[in-house]
């Protein structure tokens, strides 16, 4: 079953909360150290596709191009976890290589989360957190 395409204006996002995220995926090729597993697990086939993938999205992203639920998914978890997580992620670096201090951070990150929830919660345990099986991808690449 194909998820309608939500462009950034049906989620209404703000230039802040879209350019949060674009700063995340864009920590992944810096500061924060992805495994293989890691990349998996937020939706990325590895982490060639993480890189690859992850400027497609970004430039959509500043484009407002419409994306798949599982490239927002993405996106959100790779950010968050790029700004939180201290062994993979950017942790403590966070405000030195972005710019954004941590208060900015989790305020803007609070309602980029509390607007796409209802489009990226259905996608966990789908290819999202887990390993994907071979047989069914319930996303588009």
């Amino acid at each position: 079953m194909r998820t309608r395409l939500q462009t950034a204006e049906q989620l209404t996002l703000t230039d802040e909360e879209t350019r949060l995220l674009q700063q995340g995926l864009v920590e992944w090729s810096g500061p924060a150290r992805c495994t293989e597993e890691f990349a998996v697990a937020m939706g990325f086939d590895d982490t060639d596709d993480l890189n690859r993938r992850g400027d497609r999205i970004r430039t959509a992203l500043a484009a407002k191009e419409p994306l798949e639920p599982m490239d927002w998914a993405r996106a959100l978890l790779a950010t968050e976890l790029a700004f939180a997580s201290e062994v993979v992620g950017s942790g403590y670096e966070w405000s030195t290589t972005t710019g954004w201090s941590d208060d900015v951070t989790v305020k803007i990150l609070r309602s980029t989360q509390l607007k796409l929830i209802r489009t990226v919660s259905p996608l966990v345990g789908r290819g999202l957190g887990t390993r994907p099986d071979p047989k069914e991808r319930p996303w588009t690449s």
